[in-house]
């Protein structure tokens, strides 16, 4: 299986999200940075860095040893597309110090949204986005953590949800081996990516891979889907209790080609906050003979 894990709070200090996923049965996990919803965030602060360092490197998980995988995600607030000037110079401000405090804490992944052209059109976004990285990397060069572009539902103006729009952006900044791609199965399935049959999986994947090139994908986030198929809206469900079902995520968990990629739980955690606990479980029993 994949190295299968969680979105976890880090509230209190990003060490303490080690000893959450722990505590769930996390063998990777997925963690904010700075507050999600807020363009600035103070320093991080030399004795967090080395907590969270020595918390990782204490804590394995049920499959493998220390350390865990931890990738991190970046605020909702970026919008690289943004043709309004202060909200395009903010997402740069902000993508770049969030790839500083990945660095920091030696991270090796960004997952970021590619951004939403609100209105001024397909080509005129994908430009801006490859323009704002480019500016992105030469702040900040020569950085460990890798920016890891999100597959998208494709709801309103928000580019992503046709891998090829990733292509475009990989084939057009100046540094394309700083990017990698994060596949949501929810994202996916709500673009019209049939997952709940071999075929529409592979061709995921082969449009991955014409987009990106071979061994692409380096994160995945799995999210069942309260709504159907090619659907364009983004509302996850518990694995299994929405509509890709459970033979979807039997296939992907198993498949050796992602043998050692973060395989990040954002399902809902449900009343008693247990949500990706019983999800980790579900997805530990799955059989690979059930895809």
């Amino acid at each position: 299986m994949g190295h299968l894990g969680a979105h976890v709070s880090a509230a209190g200090g990003v060490a303490k999200a080690c000893e959450r996923g722990a505590a769930i049965g996390c063998d990777a996990l997925q963690v904010f940075v700075k507050n999600a919803n807020a363009w600035r965030a103070k320093p991080l602060a030399a004795d967090a860095v080395a907590a969270f360092m020595a918390a990782r490197d204490a804590t394995p998980g049920p499959s493998v040893p220390a350390p865990l995988a931890v990738i991190a995600h970046a605020s909702y607030l970026i919008n690289l597309a943004s043709p309004v000037a202060e909200t395009a110079d903010r997402s740069r401000d902000a993508l770049v110090d969030e790839l500083q405090r990945c660095d920091q804490l030696g991270i090796d992944g960004l997952v970021v949204h590619p951004g939403a052209h609100v209105g001024q059109g397909v080509d005129a976004g994908l430009d801006a986005i490859a323009r704002a990285l480019d500016e992105v990397f030469e702040r900040h060069p020569g950085g460990r953590a890798r920016l890891l572009l999100e597959n998208t539902a494709g709801q309103g103006t928000v580019l992503g949800a046709e891998l090829q729009h990733h292509g475009r952006i990989v084939r057009s900044v100046a540094a394309p081996d700083r990017l990698g791609l994060c596949l949501d199965t929810c994202h996916a399935f709500a673009a019209g990516f049939d997952l709940r049959s071999a075929d529409g999986y592979e061709h995921l994947l082969a449009a991955a891979d014409a987009a990106f090139g071979s061994a692409a994908v380096v994160a995945w986030h799995l999210n069942d889907s309260r709504h159907p198929l090619d659907s364009r809206k983004d509302r996850h469900a518990s694995i299994g209790a929405g509509e890709i079902g459970l033979e979807a995520f039997a296939r992907l968990v198993h498949d050796a080609r992602f043998e050692h990629v973060p395989m990040i739980l954002e399902t809902p955690l449900g009343d008693d906050g247990q949500g990706h606990a019983r999800d980790l479980i579900t997805l530990r029993g799955l059989d690979a003979r059930a895809a």
